[in-house]
């Protein structure tokens, strides 16, 4: 393995996107040992619990080693790939052949020799305190750099503090003067959990970093040799399946992030689901005259975008709907803008991306921007910004035919509505019974911020307006 031994030899470590993310997964490298590569150039896609996204080079080189295979889900912070760039300095000489070499013996140093020898030393100290601390790469552009304002030091008598008491783990104390193990906070929370104290594990990683495999082999207890007398005990037999009659997917990237946000706020928000069924037949009459509209040829025009633009007029007929509860003020949070999700099934999984400022759209811009949005999400390039800040969420199982459900809110929204299966069935209409284009439309919404009356009122309109569509006109 590659280390940097060689001060020629930089490595590009795995970036944090800066949303509490702490591991990825790379899919795909895009090069190999041996290959040239320029600053910006892609090297790999990796998987994030948000998003597949594609990882730029910081710099020109040779790689020289790629530090996983795909399908490896790597922590952040961690080294990916190594790459040997032109220009670097000699490599320094390890510790051990500097320990195993001969000792030469030491000339006497004149006074003004070492005074001299001392000056660049001492100038090129300064220059690397002044250097400002580099910024680190996350997935989107860059982290914004370290500030370079010091605090003015204290005036008064130094005060000395003792260092309070290290807790015990694991039944061991760390020593008074024994250096901080190199972990991170996955890690120092995994040997937490596990009762491990992190200063009595032997690590792996690069750069003497503990990694979650040190962790629970640490926690792993000896085997204790039996009594002499006592009979060897039977192995337990090893957990096993039938390969031909089951199949076993690892949960990670999105599949893993749904899962943990759907129990979050399963678990948080108390829900509550209405449910409506309504006629849209002049709903889909409409949506067929659009099509032929020539302002609207070339755009993605279906009855997902009628109900998009429906819901839109509701929001703004009944402001109240469109909020967040803050928790940690104990405070609800009246959103003036709706930044539209739309659920989408792909093959990593569920994803929520929205559309921003959605309620300042006109029909033909959202239909654009519903266009773009299943397109980037059908190629699995969705950006983790585009499902970042959602306010309200649409899920259509209808396409599944499927009559209705009662969805789960994305976390931190207050509403989501369902659009059912779009059926041919007979109706009262104009006091005769007649087949009729019928849905059911369902609506959970987060209870403590909005109460029935205000859940039911947008549940309503939207009803109203696909059965009477001339209503986008006069209400919005």
């Amino acid at each position: 393995m590659t280390t940097m031994t060689d001060a020629s030899v930089r490595e590009f470590k795995m970036p944090d996107v800066g949303e509490g993310l702490t591991e990825a997964e790379i899919l795909k490298w895009y090069v190999q040992p041996g290959d040239t590569v320029t600053d910006g150039q892609v090297v790999c896609e990796v998987e994030t619990a948000k998003a597949a996204v594609e990882l730029p080079i910081p710099y020109d080189g040779v790689v020289s080693e790629l530090r996983f295979p795909e399908g490896t889900t790597v922590d952040v912070g961690t080294a990916i790939i190594a790459v040997r760039v032109a220009g670097g300095a000699p490599a320094p000489v390890p510790a051990q052949a500097e320990a195993a070499a001969p000792a030469a013996p030491e000339a006497p140093a004149a006074p003004a020799a070492a005074a001299t020898a001392s000056a660049p030393a001492s100038a090129s100290a300064s220059a690397e305190e002044a250097k400002p601390a580099a910024r680190q790469p996350v997935l989107v552009g860059y982290g914004v750099s370290t500030s370079a304002t010091k605090r003015r030091p204290r005036k008064g008598p130094e005060v000395t503090v003792p260092a309070p008491a290290q807790p015990e783990l694991n039944g061991h104390a760390p020593a008074a003067d024994s250096p901080r193990p190199l972990a991170k906070p996955p890690v120092r929370k995994l040997a937490k959990d596990l009762g491990v104290d992190l200063t009595a594990v032997t690590p792996s990683g690069p750069d003497g970093i503990i990694t979650r495999e040190d962790v629970h082999a640490a926690a792993t207890p000896a085997a204790v040799p039996a009594p002499v007398a006592a009979a060897p005990a039977a192995p337990a037999p090893a957990a096993s399946y039938d390969g031909v009659r089951e199949t076993r997917i690892p949960v990670k990237g999105v599949r893993k992030a749904t899962a943990a946000a759907m129990v979050g706020s399963a678990f948080t928000a108390p829900h509550v689901t209405e449910f409506v069924t309504v006629d849209v037949t002049r709903t889909m009459k409409l949506v067929e005259e659009l099509k032929q509209d020539k302002e609207m040829q070339g755009r993605r025009v279906n009855p997902l975008l009628l109900i998009a633009k429906a819901l839109l007029v509701a929001i703004k007929r009944n402001p109240d709907i469109n909020a967040s509860w803050d928790e940690a003020n104990q405070e609800i949070v009246v959103k003036h803008y709706v930044n539209l999700g739309i659920a989408a099934a792909t093959p990593r999984g569920l994803i929520v991306p929205n559309i921003k400022d959605a309620q300042d759209k006109t029909l033909p811009q959202l239909a654009d921007s519903l266009g773009e949005l299943v397109a980037t999400a059908r190629e699995g390039k969705t950006s983790p910004s585009a499902m970042q800040g959602g306010t309200v969420t649409i899920t259509n199982v209808g396409v599944f035919g499927v009559d209705t459900g009662t969805p789960i809110l994305n976390p931190g929204e207050s509403a989501i509505l369902a659009i059912g299966a779009i059926k041919l069935q007979p109706w009262v209409h104009k006091g005769k019974v007649k087949p009729r284009q019928v849905t059911t439309l369902a609506l959970s919404f987060d209870h403590r911020l909005v109460d029935g009356e205000l859940g039911s009122k947008v549940l309503a309109d939207v009803a109203a307006i696909l059965e009477q569509p001339k209503r986008l006109i006069t209400w919005a």
